[in-house]
């Protein structure tokens, strides 16, 4: 049995200019101690797939379909419910580590509260475990920095600090929703080579959402593209950059910047993401695809397995994009 299995999960927000199509019926499932790398553009349904599973859509959004987490139901569940699947089963890093955490109250503090709440630890039990983690992560001198507030630390250690709340319950599953945002390129690589290592250690199954096939390529075991709310190519990952079978996802592939192409111009997708609230009727990315025929405005094959373990959503054939 899979630790995350989602089926035709569907997000929905009502706004006063009309209702906005997030998530457009996506399947997936996770085993134990895998890692699945979610990318796509800003806009593409990421992030609010994560907050559906973890139960933290806002108050105007509404998801349908199916969350199954350890074989239990937690799409829409009680608040009893899923706040107890979030303190012990399933820990988040949130995107900006610096409007995460309460500028107000010590980082000691923040930390302590979710082990006196969630594991009923001592004050004294908490902050021995809390300094533990934060060893975990490579903070230096984490009893020294302990009691400090977040806007002493840099944005690596704020984001080490975030790693360190979202491990303390040693959770089953860690979503990370793009971790790496707004860090430099050298604290990036420390910090995904923090995860790969704390993934090993404690087991736990990853889901990376990001923008960033590269990093994805470095840490996951499969990825899943998706644009305009669904889901355009599903694979193991090595595959995907020897031979990507989506237009979009070459379009990815073409646009990062590579070492042995030096002085040349970066590739760009041409257009903008749809408007989910008036969707094209067909494949999403109909509009800025070079590969687009006449059926593909209207219509828009499913997810498909291809080969073995190679899924994608498009109405040319693999060989047609060569």
């Amino acid at each position: 049995m899979a630790l995350l299995d989602i089926k035709d999960l569907k997000v929905r927000f009502q706004t006063n200019d009309g209702v906005v199509n997030a998530v457009n019926g996506i399947t997936l499932s996770l085993e134990r101690g895998g890692a699945l790398g979610i990318v796509g553009e800003s806009g593409s349904g990421k992030s609010q797939l994560a907050f559906a599973v973890m139960g933290l859509l806002a108050k105007n959004g509404r998801a349908t379909g199916s969350v199954t987490f350890d074989g239990q139901e937690i799409l829409n569940a009680a608040p009893s419910v899923i706040n107890r699947v979030r303190a012990n089963k399933i820990g988040m890093i949130f995107q900006d580590p610096m409007t995460s955490l309460n500028s107000y109250m010590r980082v000691s503090d923040q930390m302590m509260e979710v082990l006196l709440h969630h594991k009923g630890m001592s004050k004294a039990d908490a902050a021995k475990e809390c300094i533990r983690m934060l060893d975990a992560v490579k903070i230096p001198d984490a009893a020294g920095r302990f009691r400090l507030y977040p806007h002493e630390f840099s944005g690596g250690m704020r984001q080490r600090v975030m790693i360190a709340m979202a491990l303390l319950c040693k959770p089953d599953l860690l979503i990370a929703d793009e971790p790496t945002t707004a860090l430099d390129v050298t604290v990036q690589a420390q910090i995904m080579q923090l995860l790969g290592e704390l993934r090993r250690e404690f087991g736990m199954a990853t889901i990376l959402i990001t923008h960033d096939l590269g990093v994805v390529a470095g840490f996951c075991d499969e990825v899943m593209v998706m644009y305009g709310g669904q889901v355009m190519e599903k694979s193991p990952v090595d595959p995907v950059f020897a031979a990507p079978s989506h237009p979009y996802t070459r379009g990815l592939l073409h646009a990062l910047p590579r070492v042995d192409q030096e002085g040349e111009e970066l590739a760009s997708i041409p257009g903008a993401p749809p408007n989910m609230m008036r969707a094209p009727k067909g494949c999403p990315f109909a509009p800025r695809c070079e590969f687009e025929i006449e059926r593909c405005t209207v219509e828009l094959d499913p997810l498909t397995e291809f080969t073995p373990g190679r899924f994608r959503a498009c109405n040319r054939k693999v060989e047609e994009l060569a």
